[in-house]
């Protein structure tokens, strides 16, 4: 770690890199590929990828009310009922979501990761901090990104390279 970088600057820097993985696993994958399952009543590749998609963008764009039209309708993605996407448009998505996350991460001050921010769940309200959010949104990524890697190595595909 260099000496002017923070621990933070390295964190993110990981999940940049650990988003560059996932985008690259995704890339070659052909339609078919795509729609590989772990089993017949559990989301396929597609799904889990629009999945990290939608997440990013609602908890970013709608949780911490950073507005943006585009993460607006990645909101969308990754529901049972969403149309299926092929390789390029996912990573299109990956790199754009990741975009807007790190523009969010490299404006907002330590003052502002501490605001804290209303979200509902199951009728109760809690209010987030953006601190809070950024960890469940990578948190999210990984675990995500790890049943994407499994269900790829399960049918004898590259899963991330970790």
């Amino acid at each position: 770690m260099e000496q002017n970088q923070s621990t933070l600057d390295v964190i993110y820097e990981n999940w940049r890199g650990y988003n560059e993985k996932l985008r690259s696993v995704i890339a070659p994958l052909t339609d078919e590929q795509l729609s590989l399952q772990p089993a017949p009543h559990m989301w396929p590749v597609s799904q889990l990828a629009q999945h990290i998609i939608a997440v990013r963008a609602g908890w970013f764009s709608g949780t911490l009310q950073e507005n943006d039209t585009l993460m607006n309708e990645y909101m969308e993605w990754g529901q049972r009922e969403s149309p299926f996407r092929n390789a390029a448009a996912m990573v299109r998505a990956l790199d754009e979501t990741f975009a807007f996350i790190e523009g969010c991460l490299q404006r907002w001050t330590p003052a502002d990761c501490a605001q804290t921010f209303p979200d509902e769940w199951e009728g109760n309200v809690y209010h987030l901090s953006r601190s809070w959010v950024i960890y469940h949104v990578l948190e999210h990524d990984l675990h995500h990104g790890g049943e994407i890697s499994l269900i790829l190595g399960m049918h004898g595909l590259s899963g991330l390279d970790l």
